[in-house]
């Protein structure tokens, strides 16, 4: 199989529209169309990776992190990334990244933490607005129960934990063909009133072109009439970090502990709290002092993340536990949850753990 079969896979459940700003998602190095013999799976990509894959026989590998994130102008080799991308170009090795679509989405890395935490009753802890869009289309009664399986075939009418949402009402179409005109109902030259559904459906907006599509391949009418909204709903399925609630309540310094092991952890760097009792958790993985005040709004008793600057500690103001557990320690699982998402659905490769420490910092005990 191609590379391209499996990119379009991940990018169902991760799409890259979900990726932010700054990142650079996608295919970096190599041809979509290339037969895949092995993948390997990494949080990061290097010249020992890049080693390892050749060794195993891999032509592809999916990092977490991509390798380039600015544009390169030259590839001279002055440094890992140029280094990196020129052996991967000479051994025909393709580089895929999945970052900030996996972080942004359900069952994705923040849900992967809350997993090896074992929280309950996982959410995300800040959905994103702006993802959603909703279609209005008019059809004949007898028209509306194709539209509606083809529209949910398609990914509209998810809203949360519920599938083939949808809303339809009656009403009366009007109109009048001219000479042009192929009408289904109706004569050309002719004023005509049909009673009709209004039938409006919610989906993804990076679904848009397919559920157009879907739609006049459904319709019967040779023109349909339709209409298209952006909404600002908060989309439930997608949004920055995680929060639940641990199976129990623990005291302060048994949190950590369980943290510590549940994450396998060298050390961790938090603040002090006036709440006695840790419950409720929020996580993020990588950079999370932007999701601080999110964390504090639903109530978390301690928020886990990493890459704390020293005076971003004092935002906790003895409200909230920080426990910054470091980057490459609250990520290292994505590369379990990649490989479960491509073991799933394909078995005519192998995929492979990449065993390189790719973590730049060192501890000293």
């Amino acid at each position: 199989m191609t590379i391209k079969e499996l990119t379009d896979y991940l990018e169902k459940i991760a799409p890259l529209s979900f990726q932010e700003d700054y990142d650079n998602c996608g295919l970096i190095v190599g041809e979509a169309n290339a037969e895949i013999t092995n993948v390997l799976v990494s949080l990061d990509v290097t010249l020992e990776v890049i080693e390892e894959a050749i060794a195993k026989k891999c032509n592809l590998i999916i990092a977490h992190h991509p390798l380039i994130f600015k544009g390169l102008k030259k590839l001279n080799g002055k440094n890992y990334i140029e280094k990196s991308v020129i052996k991967a170009i000479k051994n025909d090795i393709a580089i895929y990244a999945i970052h900030t679509n996996l972080d942004n989405v359900t069952n994705g890395v923040n849900f992967k933490i809350a997993e090896k935490l074992n929280l309950q009753n996982i959410s995300i802890l800040k959905p994103k607005s702006g993802t959603l869009m909703k279609l209005t289309v008019f059809c004949p009664k007898e028209n509306t129960p194709r539209l509606q399986d083809a529209f949910y075939a398609a990914g509209a009418g998810k809203i949360g934990n519920y599938s083939n949402c949808s809303f339809k009402v009656d009403g009366i179409q009007s109109f009048k063909p001219n000479a042009f005109a192929n009408p289904v109902v109706g004569k050309k030259g002719q004023y005509e009133e049909v009673e009709e559904n209004r039938l409006e459906v919610v989906f993804p907006a990076y679904l848009k072109d397919k559920i157009l599509q879907t739609m006049r391949a459904h319709h019967v009418y040779e023109e349909v009439a339709h209409f298209l909204h952006k909404i600002e709903n908060d989309n439930q399925g997608v949004g920055s970090g995680a929060i639940g609630n641990l199976p129990e309540a623990m005291s302060k310094s048994d949190f950590l502990a369980y943290l510590k092991k549940s994450m396998k952890l060298n050390v961790i760097r938090f603040t002090e709290t006036k709440t006695e009792k840790i419950k409720k958790v929020a996580v993020c993985g990588g950079v999370g002092s932007f999701l601080l005040a999110d964390a504090k709004k639903q109530g978390a008793d301690a928020f886990v993340t990493a890459d704390y600057k020293y005076h971003e500690f004092f935002d906790a103001e003895n409200e909230i536990m920080i426990a910054d557990i470091g980057h490459f320690e609250s990520e290292v699982y994505t590369k379990d949850l990649i490989v479960e998402i491509i073991s799933k659905k394909f078995t005519n490769f192998a995929s492979y753990l990449s065993e390189i420490d790719t973590n730049p910092i060192k501890y000293y005990h």
